[in-house]
């Protein structure tokens, strides 16, 4: 088989198909090809999807004849598939998460400051730059005041942006340098 004739071969096949896509819009009031898709049932459950309509059209066209022939000509009346069960959108957020306001936060950071509760207060503080923490510290030995928590924070800080240095350098291998 020469090339000339196996273009011939597919040019006829695609008009053939074309002829059957016409037919099919016509008998589901449709308006283009894609409005066909939600009359041909897919393999992994629901109905095609327009690309994979694109494919066969161009591919395998003698396929999407098959099809269409059968899901959308060959009935009286062609069947409307359901769509594919799909996640709720949001269905990945975790349900048992509480949000709070920024005012809630506050009042929450202020209930553990007066009741002395360090680790609350650690956990709903804002997390600050390693720039602000300098400063801040600065400030403080500059008013002659020694903040514990100050100083902790600011400790946690340069181990994080070290941890973060280091796997950047050595891409994401942790060599345990043991600080």
């Amino acid at each position: 088989m020469s090339l000339t004739s196996a273009k011939e071969m597919k040019m006829k096949a695609l008009e053939e198909v074309e002829d059957v896509i016409a037919k099919a819009i016509k008998k589901v009031g449709g308006n283009k090809e894609n409005d066909l898709c939600k009359f041909i049932p897919a393999s992994t459950g629901g109905y095609m999807h327009h690309f994979t309509l694109k494919k066969l059209k161009n591919r395998k066209p003698s396929e999407l004849s098959t099809l269409i022939e059968k899901f959308i000509i060959s009935p009286s009346k062609p069947v409307v598939i359901a769509p594919k069960q799909r996640a709720a959108r949001g269905s990945r957020k975790r349900r048992d998460q509480m949000m709070f306001t920024k005012f809630q936060l506050e009042r929450l950071l202020n209930i553990a400051r007066l009741a002395g509760d360090k680790e609350m207060i650690s956990v709903l503080s804002p997390k600050k730059s390693l720039a602000t923490y300098k400063r801040e510290l600065i400030q403080s030995i500059r008013q002659n005041i020694a903040d514990q928590e100050l100083w902790t924070a600011y400790c946690e800080s340069i181990q994080a942006h070290n941890a973060l240095i280091n796997s950047t350098q050595f891409g994401g291998l942790d060599l345990g340098q043991g600080h």
